[in-house]
């Protein structure tokens, strides 16, 4: 049931590949076209005139060194094949945005001074092509992981003292509602917009887009409980899921964010202690063979815990393993 495999290859390929030959490129793109560009490219605009050059190749090392350390950097958590795979989705899927945005950028630059031309309008629409292709590309990429993390089957029923329930499949929408929605995103854009009428460019609104994307995924989760054991999906992935078979048992707990976990989302409490963090108020607990266990805010904890702990009795009852004694 186990699989001990450090480092994940489409983690790899995607997280640290993808950045490591998008800077190749750059640096390649930029020494070809270095003979049909002028001695210094404009590459800071105030409003919409050039105010800053540099040189075409201390430019081109400038976004390959930030593409590596930042895409790279954010990229090399999705190859830890250990590492709950939700949080390794959510960091490609910011690696491939950031990679894709600063490569259109470089190349854009360059671009509009290519054969003479003079640089007037910062390359504004760019962005939002960086931005569109990174997210798609990054969702790909995100989809492509696999989970590896070690899993061990439970040796005996959930003890008695667990709560029971029927035995009926759960599931429940935890997170963002629409009003809150509505409320981040006026509040992520219409930063944005203060930021583009101070820059007088377009560009913040266009770059807040994935980060609303993110926050979004991040605080907004689908949970299926049933005797298959617990699905938690986000952004149309199932990005955690644990087997029934290695439930060790399932209680119902009281959270507040702030105190128990420091904030919302996909928190970490501890050394392989996960919590989907969404309000205050009742949540499931499931503690899993491995030592794993994984926290969950829900209204329909109580229902979702004692599902999984009937599931566990049903599963040992033919094994000859009783529930643990409390």
């Amino acid at each position: 049931m186990n699989d001990r495999r450090l480092f994940d290859p489409a983690g790899v390929a995607f997280g640290l590949g993808f950045p490591i030959a998008a800077a190749a490129a750059c640096l390649l793109l930029a020494a070809t076209w270095k003979s049909r560009l002028p001695a210094e490219i404009a590459t800071h605009w105030s409003g919409a005139q050039p105010d800053g050059y540099s040189a075409p190749m201390s430019v081109a090392w400038v976004f390959a060194l930030a593409i590596v350390f930042v895409g790279g950097g954010c990229g090399f958590v999705a190859t830890l094949a250990q590492s709950l795979l939700l949080m390794r989705r959510m960091m490609l899927l910011v690696a491939i945005t950031i990679v894709c945005l600063l490569v259109t950028l470089h190349v854009s630059i360059m671009w509009i001074e290519l054969d003479g031309k003079t640089a007037v309008d910062f390359p504004t629409p760019t962005i939002a092509v960086g931005v569109l292709f990174g997210l798609v590309f990054g969702v790909v990429g995100a989809a492509s992981l696999h989970d590896y993390r070690e899993r061990s089957a439970a040796e005996s029923a959930p003890p008695a003292r667990l709560p029971r329930g029927a035995t009926d499949p759960v599931r429940d929408v935890v997170g963002f509602n629409k009003v809150e929605t509505a409320a981040l995103a006026v509040a992520i854009f219409g930063a944005a917009g203060m930021a583009c009428w101070f820059v007088d460019s377009a560009w913040p609104l266009l770059a807040a887009f994935p980060v609303f994307v993110v926050i979004f995924g991040l605080l907004r989760f689908e949970i299926l409980v049933d005797e298959s054991g617990v699905r938690v999906r986000n952004l149309g992935l199932t990005s955690i899921a644990i087997d029934g078979s290695e439930v060790t048992g399932a209680k119902v707990v009281d959270v507040n964010p702030f105190k128990d976990f420091g904030g919302w989302g996909l928190r970490i409490n501890g050394h392989r202690r996960y919590g989907i963090v969404t309000n205050t108020g009742p949540a499931v607990e499931v503690s899993t063979a491995s030592g794993m266990s994984l926290t969950i805010t829900s209204d329909l904890a109580e229902a979702m815990a004692g599902a999984l702990n009937s599931w566990g009795d049903i599963r040992h009852a033919g094994t000859g393993l009783s529930p643990t004694p409390q």
